[in-house]
């Protein structure tokens, strides 16, 4: 799996443009959360050749990213959290434990939505 750091709110105007190609999903990190810690592992270890983009966000380097995704896609933020965004939009977001790389894919994959 290789991550693009999303670091830069003037990052979702790219993601918004691949999005309509390609599914877009960002990874809300917290350094200093276990459970962000294994949300993480597990999305890595289980992730599989996709068709979907992955962006990681740090939210403890880089906390106005992440208040901008709220502000921009209008999903309440968790830690760790799971966006998935197609065609400009969020098309599905889960959190903590329900972060799984089979859904998301399939979801990605499918005209599935919240």
């Amino acid at each position: 799996m290789e991550w693009n750091n999303l670091t830069d709110p003037g990052q979702f105007e790219e993601i918004s443009k691949i999005s309509k190609t390609d599914p877009v999903l960002i990874f809300k990190h917290s350094t200093r959360c276990m459970i962000s810690s294994m949300a993480l592992n597990n999305l890595e270890r289980k992730w599989k050749e996709s068709s979907i983009k992955p962006y990681f966000l740090d939210l403890i380097a880089h906390r106005e990213v992440s208040n901008s995704v709220e502000d921009i896609f209008g999903v309440q933020h968790q830690s760790p959290q799971a966006i998935l965004i197609k065609d400009g939009k969020v098309v599905y977001h889960t959190s903590h434990n329900g972060i799984d790389f089979k859904e998301i894919n399939s979801i990605a994959n499918s005209e599935e939505t919240l």
